[in-house]
């Protein structure tokens, strides 16, 4: 379905403004292949993009660049990350958070190294096929790594679009229009240059707070900058504040200075990583904590930890023992120097205000 803009332009004369734009302009990440490297030849390594979109996820493009060439050294391939072992690459994304995509990390790059060869399929349908690729990542992969023309909706592209046909339905419900809408003004040439120029002019012109207008390519096409109110787009509704939780964690050494640690359920928060035994995170803390403790001990309150993500804050109350005479680690339990153990950052401030 063809749309014309509010501002009556034709959304085919959008494609090429981005574009000759994003020539000039392009950021210089670790992972792109830039337009004028395109132009030359150069492809972009599918395993490359692949890895950058999945750390990209929920965390600024800051934080990833530097931790994006550790990753990219250490398991330069997908083949090196399907044979490292899930401890390694879990242990590696600490302090990046959401841990569901270490793993999934991992059992998609064992995926495509058995499955495919070692071989990103270049199609979206088979791309969402692999463990931990939605919808967003297949498009990005599919556009990016293939020029698929294949509609990419990042937070950055969602707010150039809102703004670009001033969408009035506010995040998330907008979600589908707004997707409708970028489809709209997709080229079938470039689709990765226009994917990733649409990412930069949201990063670097169409800013949440301060956008600069006057700079914009898109700007005699943006409804929001006629009507001289780009701010309030895209529309939200409320935040709800973060509830808080609390929980106790038991910090218990033996006679080498070992921590005792226990792997957590594979489903669920942190799921499959290392941690302190301890209490389930509520919104009242445990009446009986010390009741759930891994020994009868003779446990001291060392502090607290806390941390917040994405759903809510968590306030950890920090014991610390020496383990008893005896004592048997149960099942799933192991000892390990807390320095070499592959922590989470929630477990890494517990374990220090174990030690403090």
């Amino acid at each position: 379905m063809a749309f014309d803009t509010p501002r009556g332009k034709n959304l085919n004369a959008i494609a090429p403004a981005l574009l000759a734009w994003y020539d000039k302009n392009a950021r210089d990440l670790p992972w792109r292949v830039g337009p004028k490297a395109r132009k030359a030849g150069a492809r972009p390594d599918p395993y490359a993009v692949w890895l950058s979109e999945i750390m990209l996820q929920q965390t600024t493009v800051a934080t990833v660049a530097p931790r994006y060439d550790e990753f990219l050294k250490r398991w330069p391939d997908v083949k090196a990350m399907a044979a490292a072992p899930l401890d390694e690459i879990t242990g590696q994304w600490a302090g990046l958070g959401y841990y569901a995509r270490a793993r999934n990390l991992h059992k998609c790059a064992q995926a495509v190294a058995v499955e495919h060869g070692g071989v990103f399929p270049d199609t979206e349908e088979a791309l969402r096929a692999l463990p931990g690729i939605g919808a967003y990542t297949a498009a990005a992969i599919a556009a990016i790594a293939f020029d698929r023309p294949a509609p990419v909706v990042d937070g950055n592209i969602e707010r150039v679009v809102a703004r670009l046909f001033a969408i009035e339905t506010p995040i998330p419900k907008a979600k589908p229009e707004i997707k409708e809408r970028t489809g709209s003004i997709w080229p079938k040439k470039r689709s990765g240059d226009f994917a990733q120029g649409l990412m930069d002019l949201g990063a670097m012109v169409c800013k949440p707070k301060a956008p600069l207008c006057d700079m914009c390519p898109l700007a005699g096409f943006c409804a929001a900058f006629a009507r001289g109110d780009a701010t309030a787009y895209p529309k939200r509704a409320a935040k709800k504040p973060k509830p808080q939780r609390r929980g106790a964690a038991f910090a218990l050494v033996n006679a080498k200075g070992e921590m005792l640690f226990e792997r957590r359920p594979e489903k669920g928060l942190l799921g499959g990583m290392l941690g302190l035994p301890g209490t389930a995170w509520t919104e009242e803390a445990p009446a009986d904590g010390l009741k759930q403790a891994p020994a009868n001990a003779n446990w001291k309150k060392t502090g607290e930890a806390q941390h917040t993500f994405t759903h809510f804050h968590l306030t950890l109350e920090i014991y610390a023992a020496r383990a008893p005479r005896g004592f048997r680690r149960g099942a799933g339990q192991q000892w390990l120097a807390p320095e070499e153990a592959q922590l989470p950052t929630v477990m890494k401030k517990a374990v220090k205000a174990a030690c403090d």
